[in-house]
């Protein structure tokens, strides 16, 4: 028997009337952490209960795969996807067929997925979210519970029915490390991550870490394109960003919409790539020779002149300590770099090994929060407030 595998995705779909209203819900688990990673739910209109099963199982293998899991159990009890994912069912009806190719293809891009049949009341996770997918009918609910991932209010599995929050107490542990937090079920802090918008140097997949580049117009196009997603969700109470050009650029496109004044903090600022800056990744390795090699594999090595990755986890580690502090309960946006929020989402996920394997496109949005003694990543390079840019 092989060994259990350390992250588990969850899925399950719904329709009322079958054919009726219907959606799905999917949840990706960290075991060894005891982590919700990913929550996803959608109401996708009038359709099938086969149907939304699989909407499900390719919303858990799409947010498996941004997350940059490479082996995965995937549960699901729908006898009918198992079997016909596994490849020992015929696929027959013409609905499924579209569905069942789209979600082989995701498969296809793991390592290995040991895909399982559980029972319904096992899978009562999922279910919830498909759920209350259903139960928001046509509102627009992805990618959380029964909400937009920018606007829910972060309840884990095990809280509580929403009550009046404790007030939460924050002990500062050695430098770098995240606080401890106590009692309170909802966030202490949820922090909201924007990726800087397009620049000369990412059209030439330049490294950027110290230089300090204006947004193109369509870098200026992306960061309206953010504020007004930023805008349409909960209340942001805070904006802090990066002191480099591309950030503040962005940070004050947000920041002009929504009405909130933007902090600037050197502690955003993008990891120093030293004598690399400037270079393409090809230049930057023929120039590095060996030690360039040394880099790409050790976080705490660092480019001749520059900053080591784990470096730039430490002082943006401490911010984000500070604002657990100074925004209690609080959403917060901070506007910065790639290195930057891959390391707290890495952090949050385990390690900046696992940060190397998370894609993040310009003026992408992320979210963590931060609850009483865990940390739930909610939102990981989501793009689709950026259209046809």
């Amino acid at each position: 028997m092989s060994a259990p595998l350390r992250y588990v995705a969850m899925a399950d779909g719904g329709s009322r009337g079958n054919p009726g209203i219907a959606g799905y819900g999917a949840v990706v688990v960290d075991t060894e952490a005891d982590l919700v990673l990913a929550e996803r739910a959608e109401y996708i209109g009038t359709a099938s209960n086969n149907v939304a099963e699989y909407r499900g199982l390719i919303a858990a293998l799409e947010a498996a795969l941004e997350l940059g899991i490479t082996e995965l159990e995937m549960r699901m009890d729908s006898k009918l996807v198992v079997e016909q994912m596994s490849g020992r069912w015929k696929i027959k009806h013409p609905a499924m067929k579209p569905l069942a190719l789209r979600a082989r293809a995701l498969l296809d891009r793991f390592d290995r997925v040991d895909l399982q049949w559980i029972p319904r009341a096992e899978n009562h996770l999922a279910d919830r979210l498909a759920n209350e997918a259903m139960d928001g009918a046509g509102k627009g609910d992805v990618n959380r519970v029964g909400g937009d991932p920018l606007a829910d209010a972060g309840r884990g599995d095990d809280d509580p029915d929403p009550v009046q929050p404790a007030a939460a107490t924050v002990t500062e542990g050695p430098p770098g490390s995240l606080v401890t937090m106590s009692p309170g079920p909802d966030p202490v802090l949820t922090l909201v991550m924007l990726r800087h918008g397009e620049t000369e140097q990412s059209l030439e997949r330049r490294f950027s870490g110290s230089s300090d580049l204006p947004l193109t117009g369509k870098g200026e196009a992306q960061a309206a394109a953010a504020a007004a997603r930023i805008a349409g969700a909960s209340a942001i109470s805070a904006i802090y960003s990066s002191p480099l050009r591309r950030a503040r650029q962005t940070a004050e496109a947000v920041g002009a919409l929504i009405g909130v004044r933007v902090v600037v903090d050197d502690a955003l600022r993008e990891v120093d790539f030293g004598q690399w800056e400037g270079m393409t990744f090809t230049e930057a390795r023929r120039a590095g020779g060996d030690a360039f090699t040394r880099w790409l594999a050790d976080h705490e090595l660092a480019p001749p002149g520059g900053e080591s990755q784990q470096q730039c986890m430490e002082r943006v580690a401490g911010l984000r300590n500070r604002l657990i502090r100074r925004h209690e309960g609080e959403r917060v946006l901070i506007v910065t770099h790639m290195t930057p929020i891959k390391a707290l989402i890495g952090e949050a996920l385990g390690g900046l090994r696992i940060a190397s394997r998370i894609n993040l496109d310009l003026c992408s949005l992320s979210r963590v929060d931060y609850h009483d003694g865990r940390t739930v990543v909610k939102l990981v390079n989501e793009i689709s407030h950026l259209g046809a840019l």
